[in-house]
C-alpha cells in the first residue's frame, strides 16, 4: 500500500509541474500576440499596448466567469431531476466528502456515447456531467472510477486551469486573425514603420501566424497532462485503479463520440468526444491510460 501511494503522489506532482509549465507558455504567447497586435494596429505606441492588454484582460475575465454556463448550454446538459439516478447522486456525494470538496451539481446529457466531464471555476461552483450512455453501461466500481476522475479535476483545479487556457487561446486566435487581416487589407505605413520599423512589422506578422498554432499544440499537451493527473488522483480517491481502467476499456470498445461536443469543449471530457487523429487529440492514448492504471 505504501508503494501504491508513492506512485499516486509521484504521478500527481509530475503532472502538476508539467501543467504549470505549459500554462506559463500560454501566458507568454498571449503577451507576444498582444504586443504584435498593438504594434501593427497602433504603430508601436506604448499606450496602444497598455490599452490592448487591458482589453485582453477584460475579455479573459468576462469569458472566464461565464464559461461554465456557456459549456453546459452548448452541451445540452440538464440538471438531474430529484430522485433521478439516486445511485449516481450517492456516488458523487461520497466521493466529494472523501475529496474534501462541496458536492458539485449533477447534470445529465441524453446521449448514447460513454462520456462525462466536469466544469466550473471553483469547487464551490462546479458541476459534473454524465451521458445517459455511460450511466446505462457502467457497474458501480466503474461509475465510481469515472466520477472520481471528474471530481479530481475539480479538486485539483484542473477545470479552472483548462478554462483559463481555452479563453486565452481563443483570445490569441481572435487577435491573430484581426492582426493578419489588418496587415493584408488595412492601411499600411505610418509612424514607426516609416522609421525603420519594417523588421518589427515582419516579426509581428510571424508571431501572429505562428502563435495560434503553437497555442493549440500547448493546449493539447496541457489537456493530456490534466487527464493523466485526474486518472492518478481519481485512483487515489477510490483506492481502486481497476475500476477506472475497466471504465476506460468500456469507453474504448463502445465509443465516446458525443453529438454536441465541440472543439472548444472536447478537452473537458474524460475521453475524446470527437473523431480526430491522435496527433491532434485533446487526450492521451486511452491504451496508455489503462496501462498506467493497471500498473498502480
Amino acid at each position: 500500500m505504501v508503494l501504491l501511494l508513492v506512485s499516486f503522489f509521484d504521478q500527481i506532482e509530475s503532472n502538476k509541474r508539467n501543467s504549470y509549465l505549459l500554462m506559463a507558455v500560454v501566458l507568454a504567447l498571449v503577451f507576444a500576440v498582444v504586443y504584435a497586435f498593438s504594434y501593427i494596429f497602433l504603430n508601436g505606441d506604448p499606450f496602444g499596448f497598455v490599452l490592448s492588454a487591458v482589453l485582453a484582460a477584460a475579455y479573459i475575465i468576462i469569458s472566464y466567469y461565464l464559461s461554465d454556463r456557456i459549456v453546459l448550454s452548448i452541451s445540452g446538459a440538464r440538471e438531474a431531476a430529484k430522485g433521478e439516478y439516486p445511485y449516481l447522486i450517492n456516488v458523487v456525494e461520497g466521493l466529494s466528502i472523501a475529496a474534501g470538496i462541496p458536492k458539485p451539481k449533477i447534470y445529465i446529457m441524453d446521449d448514447p456515447a460513454l462520456n462525462a466531464f466536469a466544469t466550473g471555476t471553483s469547487p464551490e461552483k462546479a458541476s459534473v456531467v454524465f451521458t445517459t450512455g455511460l450511466l446505462n453501461s457502467m457497474n458501480r466500481a466503474e461509475l465510481e472510477g469515472v466520477a472520481a476522475h471528474e471530481i479530481s479535476h475539480i479538486r485539483n483545479y484542473d477545470v479552472r486551469m483548462a478554462t483559463i487556457a481555452v479563453v486565452m487561446i481563443g483570445l490569441i486566435a481572435i487577435l491573430a486573425d484581426l492582426g493578419i487581416r489588418q496587415m493584408f487589407w488595412g492601411r499600411r505605413g505610418g509612424g514607426s514603420r516609416d522609421k525603420g520599423g519594417g523588421y518589427m512589422v515582419l516579426l509581428g506578422l510571424i508571431i501572429l501566424i505562428l502563435a495560434p498554432i503553437a497555442a493549440q499544440l500547448v493546449r493539447l499537451a496541457l489537456s493530456r497532462q490534466r487527464e493523466y493527473l485526474a486518472d492518478a488522483s481519481g485512483a487515489q480517491l477510490t483506492r481502486y485503479p481497476p475500476g477506472l481502467a475497466s471504465a476506460l476499456e468500456k469507453i474504448k470498445s463502445t465509443g465516446a463520440q458525443v453529438q454536441r461536443a465541440t472543439d472548444a469543449t472536447a478537452s473537458l471530457y474524460i475521453a475524446n468526444p470527437l473523431s480526430v487523429g491522435q496527433l491532434f487529440s485533446t487526450h492521451p492514448p486511452i491504451d496508455e491510460r489503462i496501462r498506467m492504471l493497471r500498473s498502480m
